[in-house]
């Protein structure tokens, strides 16, 4: 099912034009309009899910295939060192637009710093405290 109203759905059913990389019957992977790095992509599943936690099984398992195909694809053709496979949910983790969707960023050597963290600290009785607390929600 798709959603009239998502810009997303509408860019992977090609009624909105874009630099697409590659298509099948499920996903659509196009170029970024807003590239953290030259050859950013984002892979678009055809089908809305709002975010990985409403993500068919079937599709999930094959957008992490998908990301390693696109970013072989541009180590060969772009010679970016790495990439990143970043995929955010909700507003807080950085989801702009509410349609599943996976980046794929070609990482260069002395590129700019991005998708990193500094380590916290937290001592193994928060830590247990914490892992017992998600736990119940599983």
């Amino acid at each position: 099912m798709t959603d009239d109203n998502c810009i997303f759905c509408r860019i992977a059913g090609g009624t909105i034009p874009s630099a697409t990389l590659y298509e099948d019957e499920q996903f659509r992977v196009i170029l970024d309009l807003g590239p953290a790095s030259r050859g950013h992509a984002l892979i678009l599943p055809k089908e809305h899910f709002e975010d990985v936690c409403q993500l068919d099984e079937g599709i999930a398992a094959k957008v992490l295939p998908l990301g390693a195909k696109i970013g072989a694809a541009m180590k060969k053709a772009l010679g970016c060192a790495g990439f990143n496979l970043v995929q955010n949910n909700g507003k807080a983790a950085g989801q702009t637009v509410s349609h599943f969707h996976m980046h794929v960023i070609p990482r260069y050597e002395d590129g700019p710093s991005m998708v990193s963290w500094i380590p916290g600290e937290i001592t193994s009785e928060e830590l247990e405290e914490v892992a017992e607390t998600i736990k119940k929600s599983l």
